[in-house]
């Protein structure tokens, strides 16, 4: 049997930022992960995707100028980009295996299932922690009807060779949209198939409906209120059956995706065995990412049950909390930051903050701004048709409660809405801020 004082289970950002802080203390770390190291961010997630975007950005631009100076609109060639794409992706494991070693941690490639409280099966190998750190992050939800399996992943998306002429996307979140966007604009035949009423349900509605008038016009298929509940493979392509109102429809497309959400990946740990509690939602933490049921462990990412959103940088924060907590013991309680989340579809849609919703639940006397702004110059210069702003003030100390976005650059001028939220700054400061001119986040001053 091995002993560690931190055995971490998963390489992604949250379990990276514990074993690596908590070696650079001396403490004796091990670490396994059963996928390449470098998690779903790096490897099969949000980077990649990034890179994707960028030669699809490219092709948008220049169709939206297109006889305003631009003659030639460019073909994206799929191949090329996912080529280009692999450099990032091939990079990361071994550059984390490499830091990994010189920085004393024990690299191992198995999954892991719990055997106590604090020991661990790891294949052939028994190990025992002082600490465990779960930080496993989320897969794809499984799709429990007939033929479910059937359907691809996000990950299947960003590794295809060739790009297929149809694609079906069952779910209508943040996954479905930015993929179907990509496949669109590199001339696939693509279609959203979303079991509720509206897409994108976790965002404001009002800034929500302009992504779906870009959607629609990219010739995106945007199929709602529609339950799906089988999938066949009929030759060359497949046959999606779904439900709406009562009546049976089908679609023809040569792939089907699930992009039906994540699910915290955690249920093949034998939790049980470690009398550590859990939900649907993820491990239960306490204020320090501890669990809830067994002190020897704690949890951090995607994993957790806690009022961190799905994100990068929640994941990092999240473990350098549990790293701290490890090292000084429990001093650090979680204090999350308002979260800017972004879905990176063209245009881009992007949130910071509470909802008019959530303000109202919460008893807050608020204020909304709201404005579709297609005609400001920093619209019409682009020719963006979809432009639109949502800015929830607070009427008595009069700063943001919340801001949401869509149009060019909201990826970026979110996280000044950010930083005015966090630091609650007055809305009369923000108006007379000098901006520099003319750019996105100069039309902050007028969306308050």
């Amino acid at each position: 049997m091995k002993k560690y004082d931190v055995f971490v289970i998963g390489s992604g950002m949250a379990g990276m930022t514990v074993a690596n802080k908590c070696a650079s203390k001396g403490l004796r770390v091990g670490i396994t992960d059963e996928l390449p190291y470098g998690g779903t961010c790096a490897l099969r997630g949000c980077d990649p995707k990034k890179v994707i975007i960028g030669a699809t950005e490219v092709r948008d631009s220049a169709m939206r100028l297109k006889g305003k100076g631009i003659d030639t609109v460019p073909v994206v060639n799929w191949r090329d980009i996912m080529a280009f794409k692999q450099t990032f992706v091939d990079e990361m494991p071994p550059k984390i295996e490499k830091g990994n070693r010189h920085n004393d941690i024990d690299t191992y490639h198995s999954s892991a299932k719990f055997l106590s409280k604090n020991t661990l099966q790891l294949g052939t190998d028994t190990i025992e922690a002082d600490k465990i750190v779960i930080a496993t992050g989320a897969k794809p939800r499984v799709l429990d009807f007939e033929g479910g399996y059937l359907a691809l992943s996000s990950t299947d998306f960003l590794n295809l060779k060739e790009l297929p002429q149809s694609l079906l996307f069952i779910g209508g979140g943040y996954i479905a949209f930015e993929f179907a966007h990509i496949a669109a604009r590199c001339g696939a035949d693509v279609t959203i198939v979303h079991r509720g009423k509206r897409p994108l349900e976790n965002f404001e509605q009002d800034i929500v409906v302009h992504l779906i008038n870009a959607t629609k016009e990219l010739g995106i298929k945007l199929v709602l209120a529609t339950e799906v509940s089988k999938i066949e493979k009929r030759d060359n392509h497949y046959t999606v059956t779904g439900t709406t109102d009562g009546k049976e429809m089908t679609f023809r497309t040569e792939t089907v995706f699930n992009s039906a959400g994540r699910q915290p990946a955690i249920f093949d740990l034998e939790l049980d065995k470690s009398g550590i509690f859990f939900s649907k939602e993820g491990v239960a933490v306490n204020e320090y990412l501890q669990s809830a049921s067994n002190p020897n462990v704690y949890a951090a990412g995607d994993a957790t049950d806690s009022k961190g959103l799905p994100l990068t940088p929640v994941a990092v924060m999240e473990g350098h909390i549990v790293a701290s907590n490890i090292i000084k013991g429990n001093t650090k309680k979680v204090s999350y930051p308002p979260m800017p989340s972004v879905v990176f579809t063209l245009p881009t849609l992007a949130a910071v903050g509470l909802t008019e919703a959530e303000a109202k639940s919460q008893k807050i006397e608020y204020q909304v701004n709201y404005n579709e702004v297609g005609n400001w110059f920093n619209a019409e210069r682009l020719n963006v048709k979809e432009y639109a702003f949502k800015t929830i003030v607070d009427k008595e100390y009069h700063t943001i409660l919340g801001a949401h976005l869509i149009g060019p650059n909201a990826e970026e001028t979110i996280n000044l809405f950010a930083i005015a939220i966090k630091t609650k700054m007055r809305i009369n400061d923000l108006r007379t801020m000098i901006f520099s001119y003319p750019t996105l986040s100069s039309d902050i001053p007028y969306m308050l």
